[in-house]
């Protein structure tokens, strides 16, 4: 029985070894700004190379004291997962913030999971651990809230309105709306239907959301994540959708052709420039992709 509890001990032991050693792990090399990947808590981004950015933001942002009493009568229920990019500027400056109020709320720390993602093309917000698979994590950060295991609701990248307010329509009313709406339902039919759903749904989704979404980059970084996780035929198809939604936009254009070109569909994108190119015939890059794509 000693040997047992003994050996217990040591397993134990070298369970929280080996936890610790990948909390807040630092990836650093000399093209590239250091940056966190994968679990970390507030050590992590109070340690050297984060400090300056985490403390200014944390110590200079006012609560809305008010709204902090009526969130922590509800938020102690709740579990929260954070994704964010210490390289992103997004982050930097929300992340603090949600800290100061999640303690001023009295959050319990152990109820807060959060997990830094990678900004570089193969990774692409991704983590080693991929805590963020089938989560649908585009942009930096994402706060997501659960409750008895079940997602609730989840603010992406910025508040709606101030993150005091957000939270706490969230954990009272939950009729809140988070940004990148376009995302979410792209997202839920690709997850529901598939792809030939996407296929049938964008006419519909580009008469919807035309006048809601205000810029091509909510469906492009969605596309570049899609694509980064090898989902390619999904990625060329929000990326049609994107050019129906910003035809004027010579950007969305290129993404399309490019995604096209480098998945083996070079005829189809050579027609997808060659279209773009009579709409704006002076656009350089539209012309040099045109030209990179029939020469390769």
């Amino acid at each position: 029985m000693k040997t047992l509890i003994i050996t217990c001990f040591f397993v134990f032991f070298a369970l929280n070894i080996s936890q610790s050693q990948t909390l807040n792990k630092e990836i650093d090399s000399e093209t590239d700004a250091p940056y966190l990947l994968g679990k970390i808590d507030k050590n992590g981004l109070t340690s050297n190379n984060y400090n300056v950015w985490f403390s200014s933001n944390y110590e200079d942002y006012q609560l809305d004291e008010t709204t902090i009493k009526k969130i922590a009568s509800y938020i102690k229920d709740y579990q929260i997962t954070l994704f964010l990019g210490t390289w992103c500027g997004d982050s930097k400056r929300e992340v603090p913030r949600f800290y100061k109020i999640l303690e001023a709320c009295n959050f319990p720390e152990d109820q807060l999971t959060v997990v830094a993602l990678s900004s570089q093309p193969d990774m692409y917000k991704q983590s080693p651990q991929h805590e963020e698979e089938g989560l649908n994590i585009h942009r930096v950060p994402t706060f997501i809230f659960y409750k008895n295991r079940k997602e609730v609701n989840r603010i992406v990248e910025r508040p709606v309105e101030t993150l005091e307010k957000d939270i706490l329509n969230i954990v009272s009313t939950n009729n809140y709306e988070s940004s990148y709406q376009i995302v979410t339902k792209v997202n839920l039919i690709l997850k529901n239907d598939g792809l030939n759903g996407l296929k049938a749904a964008t006419t519909q989704l580009a008469k919807t959301y035309k006048p809601k979404v205000t810029s091509m980059y909510e469906l492009n970084t969605y596309g570049r994540i899609l694509y980064s996780k090898n989902r390619v035929e999904e990625a060329i198809e929000v990326f049609k959708l994107n050019v129906e939604l910003f035809p004027e936009i010579p950007n969305t254009h290129m993404s399309l052709a490019n995604t096209l070109g480098v998945s083996g569909e070079k005829n189809e994108a050579i027609t997808v420039l060659e279209k773009a190119i009579k709409l704006f015939p002076d656009n350089k890059d539209l012309v040099e992709n045109l030209h990179v794509i029939k020469t390769n």
